[in-house]
């Protein structure tokens, strides 16, 4: 009798074993193998949409249809001017393919925004520098990039849970003209110009009064949008499309819903072209002829979590031809892993390459993988190299032609160069390990790059297995020979506390290689001379901070990084100690150069510096009021907008 009871525990033991390996195979396939999709299916029925919204909620939210007890409010989402001379443009990722930005300039005028206004700024001569003219937009829109092609100026902007899309007319700097507005419900995420069309990228989330009711409505799931003309009264906001012209990946759930639009700019009575589908968006890459947009899915599969121990994520990636004031659907597919930016993805001969971390990394432990994978135009895996750096994750990654290179960080800053050469077999030609990690990484030319990062100090045995990030760290790497890239040069800034909004954003950095001209906004944070001097201090101690502004680099291969001067928006830096996070409408966030003259931008006002010994030219003031106590007054009100 115990014989037949053993020899019955150890079959069910057999069977729940290979239950369990079946399982994992089957989701490990399913996530990982995955064909692409060639066409985009749509849902059947209002009765399917809705279905899978609400099973959305609960895959997503956790919320069960039968207990609907959330208790949320509703979301808050040439000429007359003189020529024009040689300019510095948007740092952009693609060559041709343009990104929106706070401010913009045309080589004669500086679009900028200034709280809840556009300035018009005619820019040259220094001497005659003025605010041309200022769009104002009320207190209410929050104000969040600009494009400028030509006589259009396109404003994007946000107005409680609708994005808003304003393009004018501004043949006469002096009177710009409003002739198109678009709202739509949805987060704006990005967007991209070629030529004269604009892609802008959204995401809606239905209002969270839908997860209280227990039927919701189709109509009311799909998003709302109003098409204005110049001349026209606001119509009333309708659907965007039915539920049936939705479409999907996963018929079974979401929980948002993914927009693409197509807008002409030149031309106003071309229609809007709407694609909706039911996933999110997440980061975006665009070519001059394919916009791909990425989307993780974090979810927890509990029943399989328990069968296999680990979270299991992966992204999708929709690829779309961009075809003028439109865009067609092309495929789909998925790869494992989560996706950094849009700098972890990249086209080139028609394949799409795209850099991933699996996995989770902690103090205490880190079980993570790093991955790069081919697709071809059809979305299906060509090569793919996977464990890169295990117990790390992607802090920057930059693609060019048939070199990618990564960085990945714990500890320190392993600093890889990859071979694409052969789309089915990506290599690893050579890496390089050094104290600190690169944020962001951009090519000096074909066989060096410059990374802006951070500097580490590795954290005592006890303290756990990472690194104490500390300040600013400049280098230029030498990657002629790809087998052994080397820190050619480097430049360290502050300490910890100092940072950058380049850092988080390539549209920060101005780089030109034949000014040998490289200018960051620093705001520079400095431990004491006593605090240096103590043997209490710790590596993990902030500095003070003690400037704000312009860092202004001489670079170049021969000589390194040489600090050329610094410029300054503030009037009185005592201020910096007032906030831990300091982002005052005098802080410098952009640089850009006209002719001979280096252009400083802030939300307060626009300095204008002579290239050659940064003299100062000129300082034109954005904010009307410029009293103390107002520009007070103002800081605040912008600091509470950013972190409230």
């Amino acid at each position: 009798m115990k014989k037949l009871i053993i020899l019955i525990l150890v079959l069910v033991l057999v069977i729940g074993t290979g239950a369990g390996i079946s399982i994992y195979y089957y989701f490990e396939s399913k996530t990982t193998g995955k064909p692409p999709r060639t066409s985009m299916p749509k849902f059947r029925s209002s009765e399917d949409f809705v279905r899978a919204f609400k099973n959305g909620r609960t895959r997503y939210w956790g919320i069960e249809d039968m207990d609907m007890s959330l208790s949320m409010s509703k979301a808050i989402t040439a000429g007359p001017f003189g020529r024009t001379l040689e300019s510095s443009t948007t740092n952009v990722q693609v060559a041709g393919v343009d990104e929106a930005d706070i401010v913009k300039n045309d080589g004669r005028f500086i679009y900028t925004i200034s709280g809840q206004s556009v300035v018009i700024l005619a820019a040259y001569p220094p001497e005659e520098a003025t605010v041309v003219s200022r769009i104002g937009f009320g207190q209410n829109p929050q104000l969040n990039e600009l494009f400028i092609e030509g006589e259009r100026l396109v404003v994007i902007g946000s107005n409680h849970d609708y994005g808003i899309i304003k393009i004018y007319d501004i043949t006469k700097r002096e009177e710009p003209e409003l002739i198109r507005t678009i709202e739509y419900q949805g987060s704006y995420s990005t967007s991209r110009r070629i030529d004269d069309n604009v892609y802008v990228v959204l995401t809606t989330y239905p209002d969270y009064v839908l997860y209280e009711n227990e039927n919701p409505q189709g109509s009311d799931i799909v998003p709302k949008f109003r098409d204005t003309q110049k001349d026209q009264d606001p119509a009333g906001f309708s659907p965007v499309c039915g539920c049936t012209d939705v479409e999907y990946t996963d018929p079974e759930g979401f929980s948002s819903l993914l927009s693409v639009l197509a807008i002409s700019i030149e031309d106003e009575s071309k229609s809007l072209n709407k694609r909706v589908i039911a996933g999110c968006s997440e980061n975006v890459y665009a070519s001059p002829g394919n916009l791909y947009v990425a989307s993780t899915d974090y979810q927890y599969h509990s029943y399989w979590s328990h069968s296999i121990g680990q979270e299991k994520e992966k992204t999708t990636v929709y690829k779309f031809k961009l075809d003028g004031p439109k865009t067609t659907f092309l495929t789909s597919a998925e790869v494992p892993g989560t996706v950094l930016n849009q700098f972890s993805m990249d086209e080139s001969d028609g394949y799409f390459r795209i850099a991933t971390t699996r996995g989770q990394v902690s103090r205490e432990s880190a079980a993570s993988t790093n991955n790069v994978y081919v697709l071809d135009s059809d979305l299906i895996m060509a090569g793919k190299l996977e464990g890169l750096a295990p117990g790390e994750i992607i802090y920057s990654a930059r693609f060019m032609g048939d070199r990618a290179y990564l960085v990945t960080f714990k500890k320190v800053d392993p600093f890889f160069v990859l071979d694409l050469t052969n789309p089915r077999d990506p290599k690893v030609l050579g890496a390089l390990k050094i104290p600190g990690y690169s944020d962001y990484l951009h090519p000096y030319d074909e066989t060096h790059i410059i990374g802006i990062g951070k500097n580490t100090l590795e954290a005592d045995s006890e303290e756990g297995d990472f690194a104490w990030y500390q300040g600013i760290k400049i280098a230029i790497f030498d990657v002629s020979d790809f087998s052994h890239p080397r820190e050619m040069h480097k430049v360290d800034i502050g300490d910890r506390g100092t940072d950058s909004y380049a850092l988080h954003d390539h549209k920060a950095f101005l780089f030109d290689r034949k000014k040998n001209l490289l200018v960051l906004p620093v705001l520079l944070a400095e431990l004491s001379p006593e605090q240096k001097a103590s043997k209490d201090t710790r590596d993990f101690d902030y500095g003070q901070y003690t400037y704000q502004g312009a860092y202004v680099y001489d670079i170049s291969l021969e000589y390194g990084i040489r600090l050329r001067g610094r410029i300054t928006h503030l009037d009185d830096p005592a201020e910096l100690a007032n906030n831990y996070y300091y982002d005052s409408a005098e802080a410098v966030k952009r640089s850009l150069y006209i002719g001979e003259n280096l252009y400083t931008i802030s939300e307060a006002r626009v300095k204008i510096n002579r290239l050659g010994d940064l003299a100062e030219e000129a300082s034109i003031q954005l904010i009307e009021a410029a009293s103390p106590q107002v520009r007070r007054m103002f800081n605040q009100a912008f600091f509470e907008k950013r972190y409230s």
